[in-house]
């Protein structure tokens, strides 16, 4: 599953772990490899040396350089997609049998074709909001989404797409339609 920052991927994923999906979250996976002693702690430390205090790698710092530049954005994810990768696939592979959601940032990052894109979408003026909500800065949010594909490019990667501009009721709603549909065919 994915969407853009605000769009309420972590609704849709609360909502399906309640259903009994194991979730996986990247961004999680992400903030695990750049902690100390994390897979790829030495190379970002080591590249971007001004976002190492006290021995930790402050992400705000580094957001703040790698959102404005996508060169550094690319040399960033070159470093730490590989590694997000194939935590992500053991976590699959040890699940076995139980349905998995994946939660991912970028839905071109789909690890495996046989996977069902879900994208989470909501209008760009909405997510925005949100994402100041939860205590982003205005100037980092406007970053984040410059920097993220336009609408049009997460829709075309989506298998199935969960409207997220209504009220919390809608939301779940289509959760439960989605969860019906994909636990028919996971059980076929």
């Amino acid at each position: 599953m994915s969407g853009g920052i605000g769009s309420g991927k972590t609704s849709v994923t609360r909502l399906l772990a309640e259903r009994g999906a194991l979730v996986i979250e990247a961004d999680q996976i992400g903030h695990d490899v750049l902690e100390p002693g994390g897979a790829a702690f030495d190379q970002v430390a080591g590249r971007w040396p001004e976002t190492v205090v006290d021995g930790r790698i402050e992400r705000w710092r580094l957001a703040a350089i790698v959102f404005s530049d996508r060169e550094q954005l690319a040399e960033l994810e070159a470093i730490t997609h590989p590694l997000i990768g194939a935590e992500i696939a053991k976590r699959v592979v040890g699940a076995g049998n139980r349905d998995v959601v994946v939660e991912l940032p970028l839905a071109q990052e789909r690890a495996d074709a046989d996977w069902t894109s879900v994208v989470v979408d909501a209008p760009r003026e909405i997510r925005a909001v949100r994402a100041v909500g939860r205590g982003m800065d205005r100037a980092d949010v406007a970053r984040r989404l410059a920097a993220q594909p336009g609408r049009d490019s997460w829709l075309s990667h989506a298998d199935y797409v969960i409207d997220n501009r209504g009220s919390f009721a809608d939301l779940a709603a289509q959760v439960d339609e989605l969860w019906a549909t994909l636990t028919s065919r996971s059980s076929r």
